[in-house]
Formats: structure tokens, C-alpha cells, sequence
């Protein structure tokens, strides 16, 4: 049997992890000084109540090695071999840490996704979907192999104030940008984020006008499976980007999910992004 394993960063929903006994480790969130694990005892809403009441922006911390080998060693003792998905090593050193941890237990196999949240979590599902199906490792690798450059993720932001935090844009970028009522689009590429388009209104507005345009006049999209990802509280602006999606009528299947403590860390509330595989 071959055990997937991946990060918290991957934000697939609990029931597809729980579908394919997919196991996750928590990176690290340090709230007030004190540390916490990503979706265990810290929610995204917790950072959004301390950053609210004027806290200092949260911080991440990777997983670290000796996590990685105790975990890998543990499945091994049951498994003939564990394959683990990392966010893309240009975000984290998790992939680094749970390479070196790989080496010293047998039968480990770790995959750079090259990506984050649900891109890398649509990596992590079809490994899955494919272990299950009893695919061998060497088949799972070079599968995975194929399907990374082809993962296509992107999101638009309301606020800047947690990038800013973060360090991540200046102060008069985030001021402009709320003066100009203007929402960033960011795209994974070459394992960086860079800004790709900048949009103008209502975050409603915008995350429909965003969708649109990723689907437009598109003939490379694999219509198997997409994902929709946010960081809201609520269900407000992921109705607005499913509808778009539901009228483009093209998706067997729209998996959507809601972002955990690492993403939002960095993007903040009113974040939503959209995932989609290229075809080969």
C-alpha cells in the first residue's frame, strides 16, 4: 500500500482528506509569541479577531525535520511506501526539511508541488485518486511529474493590509490601492506570486470580472475537475466566482474549499482564487 501524505498548506476540504486517509502536518502559526498548528488549535478566524483588535500580522513557521522523520517512520511501519507533497519550495522550506528527513527513512518518496493552497491540493488528490486505484509509485511519481506544470493558480485580494504587514508590499502601495479601490491579481509562476493584472471596484465586481477572464475564449482547460478557493468567513463571494463557473458549464466538477491559517496569514480576509489544470 502506498500512504500520501502532504502539508497543511494543500487546504483540501476534510472530507477528501478523510476520503483517502490522506495525512496532513500542521506548519506552524505564531500568534502574540506564542505557536500554534495550522488547523488544529488556531482557524483563520482567530488571526482575523487578533489582527482586527490590533494585533501584529501572524507569522509561519515550516514544519521542521525531525517532525518529518517521525512521521515518515511511524507510516512506514505500515505502508510499503509513503509519497509527500510539499507546497512549492519556492514559498516554504517545508519541501527541504521533509527532503532531509526522506533521507534517512526508506521507501519516502518527496514531490516539490512547485505551488500552494489548492493547487497544491489538486496534486495531492489526484496522488491520491491514483494510489487508490493501485497505481505504483513510479507511476504516482511520473504522473505528478507531468501534471505540475500544468496546474494553473491564481487569486484576487480585497486588502493589502496583510501583505503590508507581512512586509510583502509598502504602505503606499496598500493605501493607493484602498484609495483606488484597486484588488490585485496574483498568479503561482515559477514558484513566485507575481502581480499579473490589477482590477478596479467592488471586490464583487472584481471576482466575478476575474473569473471571466480566466475562462475566456480558453480551449487548454482540462474540464475534468476545478477548484474554488477563499479566505471569507462566509459564502458571499464564492457564490458570486461558482456562478460564473456553474454558466461556463464546461467542469464535471467544481471542488471548493476554504483557505487555512498559512494562506491567510499572508493574503488576509476577502481573498479568492480559482485553480485550474491545463491540458497536456
Amino acid at each position: 500500500m502506498i500512504k500520501i501524505t502532504t502539508d497543511s498548506t494543500c487546504d483540501l476540504p476534510r472530507e477528501l482528506l478523510e476520503r483517502y486517509n490522506i495525512t496532513v502536518t500542521p506548519l506552524g502559526i505564531i500568534k502574540a509569541g506564542k505557536l500554534y498548528q495550522d488547523g488544529v488549535d488556531i482557524r483563520t478566524g482567530d488571526i482575523a479577531a487578533h489582527v482586527d483588535a490590533g494585533g501584529e500580522i501572524t507569522t509561519t513557521n515550516a514544519v521542521n525535520v525531525a517532525d518529518y522523520e517521525e512521521l515518515f517512520r511511524r507510516l512506514m511501519e505500515e505502508y510499503d511506501a509513503v509519497i509527500h507533497l510539499n507546497i512549492g519550495m519556492g514559498f516554504s522550506s517545508c519541501h527541504q526539511n521533509a527532503r532531509l528527513a526522506a533521507e534517512e527513512v526508506d521507501g519516502v518518496y518527496v514531490v516539490d508541488s512547485a505551488n500552494l493552497t489548492v493547487g497544491h491540493g489538486m496534486l495531492v488528490l489526484a496522488a491520491a485518486e491514483a494510489a487508490e486505484a493501485g497505481k505504483s509509485v513510479t507511476e504516482i511519481l511520473a504522473m505528478l511529474e507531468e501534471m505540475i506544470p500544468r496546474v494553473e493558480t491564481s487569486f484576487v485580494l480585497d486588502r493589502l493590509d496583510y501583505m503590508k504587514k507581512g512586509g510583502r508590499c509598502s504602505t503606499a502601495t496598500a493605501l493607493g490601492a484602498s484609495l483606488l479601490k484597486l484588488h490585485p491579481c496574483l498568479d503561482v509562476v515559477d514558484g513566485k506570486l507575481p502581480v499579473t493584472k490589477k482590477y478596479r471596484g467592488s471586490i464583487e465586481k472584481v471576482v466575478e470580472e476575474y473569473v471571466r477572464d480566466r475562462l475566456r475564449d480558453r480551449a487548454d482547460l482540462d474540464t475534468h475537475r476545478a477548484f474554488l478557493v477563499d479566505t471569507c468567513p462566509d459564502d458571499h463571494l464564492a457564490s458570486i466566482a461558482r456562478e460564473v463557473l456553474r454558466q461556463d458549464g464546461r467542469f464535471q466538477e467544481i471542488i471548493e474549499a476554504k483557505a487555512g491559517c498559512t494562506i491567510f496569514c499572508h493574503c488576509g480576509p476577502g481573498t479568492l482564487g480559482v485553480i485550474f489544470l491545463r491540458k497536456a
